[in-house]
């Protein structure tokens, strides 16, 4: 074992200037074999690595404990660069876990927003014992945030900027950019206030100040009327903004016109990714927040608590199909064929359902298509679920017909109307599916509620149900006189 560890060591050594090449598992897997004996080793690997290697590393190491013991191994400095890393999953229970004196170093040297991120998460303890070991302008910046509700562009913000005076040059601001540099989380977007109320002016990026005439007063060279978001916007309002005016960086205004800090591309980068994780879980009928840490640290009771409920809940929806299959018990009884199709035909119907509340979803988050334009909507998924099942029914009927003429299967002396019946049926379920799958999020939106809630597995139960209903309709109405 010993012989096998060493030999591990010395291949990852070889990899540690070459951080694409770096083995997380491999350190992660070291970090829990010789955290107790061999410290200087592990903390030599990691210097090699870059802030967002390390909390991938990290994110590896299954035991908190361990990861918070190699957190401390770091430099201040250097674990402020990780703790700053939005990817780094456990980040709040990381510094609830270190010694208080240090969490408080960690928490205060992060950026703003990053800052807020992490207090957010944070147990009343947690609070209790880190936020009074900040320095008053830190608690007091983490107060005037925590204000702006949760989802909102004043709590992604960061309150870090630059700020000019309309009088001072374009010299002057670049030599104050110098000054303040380190102590901001970005540079390249700088905004004109008027002095004492912070009104925004206008705004300059770096470049249209190292373009500009040193001597000239930046209000020559700035852009009037930027774009802007206010500070209770949603974040995907800030998102859609950023993409839409291909934009690195935008002010949030509050309501009288004063900057009180700005979003940058990275942040809603993080925004997006977060949203998405969470639509994603939304549509695969998962609780959001289901995977706020890893999948192979998250506790299996966890896991299992976040997904039961939307289970139960579909099951007992599913419960429904037993039902309407029992009202067709007769029709079942006298014609046992039609049994053999029904996985075929619910399944169809589900399949078309989740595809439209999918591109419905997708299409409402990015505003192609807004609330009251769901009569064209409706009208699109009418004439498509027409031909889908077109096609479905054509193949079904046209299966059916193969079958029996090749001998592979009797359908008896009515194969042909069993045929006619399953095409039928999958024309008008399928239809059926494209429209509830399509509605659905309208519905879910005109409620105030989020469109992604109408996941796939909720509308697939929905359109087994009532599918069966409609291959049964048909069947009753084709077959009468025959089978019935």
């Amino acid at each position: 074992m010993a012989r096998r560890d060493d030999r591990a060591f010395r291949v990852i050594g070889e990899r540690e200037q070459d951080t694409e090449m770096t083995n997380v598992d491999d350190l992660a897997s070291l970090i829990h074999l010789h955290r107790d004996e061999d410290h200087a080793k592990i903390r030599s690997l990691l210097e090699g690595l870059r802030p967002a290697d390390i909390a991938e590393v990290l994110n590896a190491v299954p035991s908190l404990g361990e990861a918070a013991e190699v957190l401390t191994l770091l430099p201040v400095a250097r674990s402020i660069e990780v703790c700053d890393q939005p990817t780094l999953n456990r980040r709040t229970a990381l510094l609830e876990q270190v010694d208080p004196e240090l969490g408080a170093k960690l928490l205060e040297g992060v950026a703003a927003d990053e800052r807020t991120a992490i207090v957010r998460n944070m147990s009343a303890h947690g609070r209790r014992l880190l936020i009074p070991l900040l320095s008053g302008e830190a608690r007091h910046e983490l107060e005037r945030q925590l204000q702006y509700p949760e989802g909102t562009a004043g709590d992604l913000m960061t309150t870090e900027f630059v700020r000019l005076a309309p009088t001072v040059t374009a010299g002057q601001a670049l030599a104050h950019i110098r000054e303040v540099a380190k102590d901001r989380e970005s540079i390249y977007s700088c905004y004109v206030v008027e002095p004492g109320s912070e009104r925004l002016l206008g705004a300059l990026s770096l470049r249209d100040l190292v373009m500009a005439d040193p001597d000239k007063p930046v209000s020559s060279v700035m852009r009037l009327h930027p774009v802007t978001v206010a500070a209770r916007d949603p974040q995907k309002e800030v998102v859609q903004k950023i993409s839409k005016y291909n934009l690195l960086a935008v002010p949030v205004l509050e309501t009288d016109g004063r900057v009180v800090g700005f979003v940058t591309v990275d942040d809603v980068i993080d925004a997006a990714v977060h949203e998405q994780t969470r639509t994603v879980l939304q549509m695969g009928a998962v609780e959001a927040g289901a995977l706020d840490d890893p999948y192979m640290t998250t506790p299996w009771p966890t896991l299992v608590k976040k997904r039961a409920t939307w289970l139960v809940v579909l099951f007992l929806g599913e419960m429904l199909t037993a039902t309407a299959m029992a009202s067709f018990e007769a029709e079942i009884a006298q014609a046992v064929v039609l049994a053999l199709f029904v996985p075929l035909i619910i399944s169809s119907g589900g399949n078309s359902g989740s595809q439209a509340t999918s591109l419905l979803i997708r299409a409402l988050a990015l505003n192609e298509v807004r609330l009251p334009q769901w009569p064209k909507v409706l009208g699109r998924e009418f004439v498509s679920g027409l031909a889908l099942g077109g096609i479905l029914g054509g193949i079904g009927l046209f299966r059916i017909c193969v079958w029996q003429w090749l001998g592979w299967h009797d359908y008896g002396e009515h194969w042909f109307l069993v045929a006619s019946t399953v095409g039928l049926s999958l024309v008008g379920i399928v239809l059926w599916g494209s429209v509830a799958g399509a509605m659905l999020p309208f519905v879910l939106k005109r409620l105030g509620l989020d469109p992604a809630t109408s996941s796939a597995p909720f509308v697939a139960t929905l359109v087994d149900v009532t599918g069966l209903i409609i291959y049964f309709s048909v069947a009753h109405v084709v077959l009468r006189g025959t089978l019935l």
